[in-house]
């Protein structure tokens, strides 16, 4: 590792692991002699899906193409290699699948090197114990949690902060892969190991973690190299075709913030109210100001998904002005169709039927009234969410047959309604999950929940 005292140079691959970059960005980036390479490879974006059912929103094909050079390139410079959320959500299923892939990387180049693995599931017992002791409390605007959320998930994660990195550093690990972590936990622990201020190590690895996202032209689809000293740092685009400017950094150190001043993490709230975004050459910003206030009561957020269900849809165009202006009514005339034959099938267990009107309200709903003007075509998706897939198929077909020929004030015609692109219309769409625990939990050691092992690989 090129150890130096006055400053620690880390290189952000790209937004997601699976989202690209050019190679000649990396090796651009391994020219600057960095101490270190971090990736995110998940997030919760994507919805509940795949932490509860397991799998990752990127093709492993996809996340291969990039792990492959930066593996490489780590293991030839011998600097630590960090992936934080493994497999897009970091649950168990997520983090074996990476482990596998790794080592079918390294076998494949004949590398080898120490391998940490950070757990991040979190038991039942643990959440139903804080709970008890009211230590557990909604995270934003989530639900109050119950035993019931508890145990329906079908998994539960905690998101690590830099601790457990560190353990894992100073255990000598050359990679790291991490479950659920904060983004800028990857990139601010080996700053933080070293000594160096920690306000502006998370700072920095919050501009970090979508790689040139922060540049201009932005995207997170390419090489930011980040160097920390005591006073401040610095980011630069490893491509000479990007640059940062202060205007670009400061709009990210805002990303998914709905404060401006301050960013909370698991080591306590980053005060951005200071912070000064100077322009260094042509590419580079230098920020300085950044301070971390601990918290005084360490928290770990929790996120846990829980099967809801089994979803089927079909997708059809409206372009009859009438049945348009007639939305409201033919939706209400056919929930109340579907929910009277179907009524004996499903025994009391619930069946959620919904029109997205694409073209009228299907991203807003109701927080806007209708519009005045109604458009000349709709998009209509028909979603069915039921017990089973069974049931879920049987609800579309009949809320699909029933809309197409549904009476209306003012009808002409006496059929065809719905125009539907695809044969077969009606898709069956597979589980549906929930996010049942969405929670921040008070504990005494956040490291006791992150289990952190060792292995030789190759």
């Amino acid at each position: 590792m090129s150890l130096q005292a006055d400053r620690v140079r880390g290189v952000s691959l790209n937004g997601l692991l699976g989202y690209g970059y050019p190679a000649s960005s990396l090796e651009h980036a391994r020219a600057m002699k960095p101490d270190f390479i971090g990736v995110d490879a998940g997030s919760t974006d994507p919805g509940p899906y795949y932490l509860g059912a397991g799998k990752s929103f990127v093709s492993r094909a996809q996340v291969a193409r990039d792990l492959e050079p930066a593996l490489r390139a780590a293991v030839a410079s011998g600097i630590p290699l960090i992936i934080g959320t493994a497999g897009g959500s970091g649950a168990r299923p997520h983090l074996e699948a990476t482990v596998g892939l790794v080592c079918e990387i390294a076998h494949r180049n004949d590398l080898r090197f120490r391998m940490a693995v950070i757990a991040a599931d979190v038991a039942p017992e643990t959440v139903l114990e804080a709970l008890r002791d009211g230590r557990v409390a909604p995270c934003g605007n989530a639900h109050r949690l119950t035993p019931e959320d508890v145990r329906d998930c079908t998994r539960i994660v905690g998101q690590m902060g830099t601790e457990p990195l560190v353990a894992a550093l100073d255990g000598g690990a050359d990679v790291i892969l991490a479950g659920r972590c904060c983004d800028a936990a990857i990139f601010a622990a080996e700053p933080m190991r070293r000594g160096f201020d920690p306000g502006l190590a998370l700072h920095m690895g919050k501009i970090m973690e979508c790689g040139t996202l922060s540049a201009r032209p932005a995207g997170a689809n390419d090489v930011l190299v980040g160097t920390i000293a005591e006073d401040a740092f610095e980011v630069i685009p490893a491509n000479p075709r990007r640059r940062c400017t202060p205007e670009s950094v400061a709009a990210h150190s805002l990303y998914e913030q709905p404060d401006p001043n301050c960013f909370h993490e698991p080591e306590g709230t980053v005060d951005l109210s200071a912070c000064e975004f100077e322009q260094v050459g042509e590419r580079a910003v230098r920020v300085i100001g950044s301070r971390l206030i601990p918290a005084e009561q360490p928290t770990v957020k929790l996120e846990g998904a829980r099967l809801r269900g089994y979803r089927a849809i079909t997708v059809a165009g409206v372009r009859d002005p009438l049945v348009i202006e007639h939305l409201d009514e033919i939706e209400e005339s056919v929930l109340a169709t579907v929910t009277e034959a179907l009524s004996e099938a499903l025994d009391g267990d619930d069946l959620t039927l919904r029109f997205l009107r694409f073209g009228v309200d299907a991203v807003t709903g109701s927080a806007e009234g209708r519009p005045a003007a109604l458009p000349r075509e709709v998009g209509l998706v028909i979603d069915a969410i039921a017990p089973s897939q069974e049931l879920a198929d049987r609800a579309l077909a009949l809320a699909r047959s029933t809309a197409l020929h549904q009476d209306f004030e003012g009808r002409k015609s006496t059929a065809g309604n719905l125009a539907f692109p695809f044969s077969p219309s009606d898709l069956s769409g597979g589980p549906v999950y929930e996010f049942a625990v969405y929670h921040l939990m008070e504990v005494a050691d956040p490291n006791a929940l992150f289990t952190v092992t060792f292995e030789e690989v190759g």
